[in-house]
């Protein structure tokens, strides 16, 4: 059967289980159902094998266990798979959740920018462009109802101070991109001004005090969250005691079913760890949250300093807090969004973990647990932090330490951290304890709950990875759970597992070492030729190129022709002389005339005589 063929027979499958259980009176996602045809036709207790063409009595017999498993309210695997395909749909990190709700406000807004970038309008027509602009203000900023008479009032004159209406003109003549730009620059300025105003009680009536409401919902929040977390931890400490105690003694609980408590342990154990990521984004939402409030605090401390009631002030100082202050501002708003998203989530997700309830109330367990001994997760790795293996004992395993291994705490376990032995054998969710000692095999770490169970594995571990392997195929809420999604990518209906990239570091082992070399190893590799000299370089090219106007002659004799082939190349002789300067001088003689009589003399009759005393030139 070809791809396309094996497509069209699962969505026919899917249309056709959806409709049983919608008939049923229970409505389920195609993602749900999907997931679960996969793990049915997986499951090796179904005999379907997967090699094969499903004939039309496979197909009944499939599309029947779906809708069974899928009608199941009291199977706690069931509850477990909504919950993954729940928290896999929805959830999204902080980068993802605030990239999505910007595009979106562009969305909202692009119709507005679109009036008034796209148009050209005219004398009379200004005036409604800039009550446009005035929208645009208001509902970039978040900060009032655009219904709201005096907020449209306080957006205006915030606007109106910053860009007035008779500047217009020059704003109509700029680009479309260039008009976006301004338009964002101006809704940041007049938002940082009512910001300014409400902090003065100027004005800002209808702006929210979004820093004292993160302050106190923030740890509520997060209180919430931890008191479920404890809630599972407690549930997967007594169902794991519980567990080991069947193991131990199989007679002791006949009235409980091991497979229904292993069930509602793994869905505890999801449970715990789809809260564990929302503490850790509510923690670093109230990080976000402290810092941006002492920036807040600082940028409006130096906004009034340079304010002063001053009658002029210059734009340059002032405009930069402004844009600073409607920044931070946004950035409350964004964990205002961030809050409410994980709280919706918090409260989404316990209507999965309802069914605890429901098979082991609270006095049941109580009464199930007497005579147990229920050892916490913490209790567990400090009773085998004295335990370590010996690495001598293995020839062919790399075994990691925290001080042998450079970035120990952020490489990636497998199975989420729990004991890659006790999973496949036991069943059992165990917490692993890295300082026992870290298996790498095949490029892959792996942690385990004792030394023993660690010594058990290192004999053969691609024996107990395939188990685990088995287990997630009975189990198939454990793909997830134990992040097992590189081993049945044809089973995931769903994104793949979101922490791929957030443990890449390969371990890098540290060890004492010493080494020496040498001298000369290897033979000189002088290069005599070689010049450092750039002048030196332009000499021999000179002289190269001299060689092309040169003319090569050979000749041989009678007694040698035989022998060997002579040649022989010279530089043509040649006079050449230049002269680059001479000093030369010439002189004439200075002209000299004397005239008698000038002054008179004893005859009046007496004549002015000219006489050239000028010396002649080639004296």
């Amino acid at each position: 059967m070809s791809c396309v063929q094996a497509e069209s027979v699962l969505k026919k499958i899917v249309r056709k289980i959806g409709q049983e259980c919608a008939a049923r009176g229970q409505t389920v996602s195609e993602t749900l159902v999907v997931f679960m045809v996969k793990a049915v036709v997986l499951d090796p207790r179904n005999d379907f094998n997967v090699d094969q063409t499903l004939t039309k009595k496979d197909v009944q017999n499939l599309i029947q266990l779906c809708v069974t498993r899928l009608l199941d309210t009291t199977n706690p695997s069931l509850s477990t798979i909504k919950m993954q395909v729940y928290f896999d749909m929805n959830y999204a990190n902080r980068a993802e959740l605030l990239s999505e709700q910007h595009r979106v406000l562009e969305g909202r807004l692009a119709p507005v920018v679109r009036d008034i970038t796209a148009s050209h309008p005219r004398v009379q027509e200004i005036e409604s462009v800039y009550q446009t602009i005035i929208s645009y203000v208001l509902l970039s900023s978040g900060l009032g109802s655009p219904t709201d008479i005096e907020v449209v009032r306080e957006v205006t004159a915030g606007l109106q101070s910053v860009f007035p209406q008779r500047e217009m003109i020059t704003f109509i003549s700029l680009n479309k991109k260039n008009k976006e730009q301004q338009l964002k620059n101006l809704a940041k300025l007049v938002t940082g001004i009512r910001l300014y105003n409400k902090e003065c009680g100027k004005g800002g009536s209808s702006i929210d005090d979004l820093p004292a409401i993160l302050n106190e919902s923030i740890p509520s929040a997060t209180q919430t969250v931890d008191e479920r977390l404890n809630t599972c931890h407690r549930l997967a400490h007594q169902y794991t005691a519980l567990l080991e105690s069947m193991q131990e003694d199989q007679h002791r609980y006949t009235q409980l079913s091991s497979y229904k408590l292993k069930e509602a342990l793994f869905n505890v154990r999801q449970y715990e760890a789809f809260l564990c990521i929302l503490l850790s984004d509510a923690i670093t939402s109230a990080q976000e949250v402290e810092k941006m409030n002492a920036q807040f605090a600082g940028t409006m401390e130096q906004l009034k300093n340079t304010v002063q009631n001053k009658v002029s002030i210059d734009t340059k100082e002032v405009f930069p807090l402004f844009v600073a202050l409607s920044n931070l501002w946004s950035g409350f708003q964004n964990e205002i969004l961030l809050l409410n998203f994980l709280t919706n989530m918090t409260n989404n997700l316990q209507q999965f973990s309802e069914i605890q309830s429901q098979l082991f109330p609270e006095e049941v367990l109580t009464s199930l647990l007497e005579g147990v001994t229920v050892k916490s997760d913490e209790e567990r790795i400090r009773e085998t932090m004295g335990t370590r293996v010996n690495v001598s004992d293995f020839k062919n395993q790399e075994w990691l330490f925290p001080e042998t291994t450079d970035n120990f705490d952020q490489l990636r376990i497998q199975y989420h951290g729990f004991c890659a032995h006790a999973i496949g054998v036991k069943g059992l969710t165990l917490p692993g304890n890295p300082a026992i000692g870290i298996l790498k095999h095949k490029e892959r770490c792996y942690v385990f709950s004792s030394k023993e169970a660690a010594y058990v594995f290192a004999q053969d571990p691609d024996k107990f990875i395939q188990l685990n392997v088995e287990k997630a195929k009975e189990h198939a809420e454990l793909i997830l759970l134990l992040e097992l999604n590189h081993q049945f990518e044809y089973l995931a209906p769903y994104k793949q597992d979101r922490n791929a990239g957030k443990y890449l570091m390969k371990p890098t082992t540290k060890c004492d070492s010493s080494t020496q070399t040498d001298t000369h190893i290897l033979p000189p590799t002088i290069v005599t030729s070689y010049e450092w000299n750039e002048w030196e370089l332009r000499r021999k090219a000179i002289k190269l190129a001299n060689l092309r106007r040169k003319l090569t002659h050979a000749m041989q004799t009678d007694l040698s022709h035989m022998r060997r082939d002579n040649s022989t190349q010279v530089y043509l002789p040649k006079d050449v002389s230049t002269q680059t300067k001479r000093d030369n001088s010439s002189n004439v003689p200075r002209p000299q005339i004397f005239l008698e009589g000038l002054r008179g003399g004893s005859s009046p009759t007496t004549h002015m005589v000219k006489v050239d005393l000028t010396r002649p030139a080639d004296e």
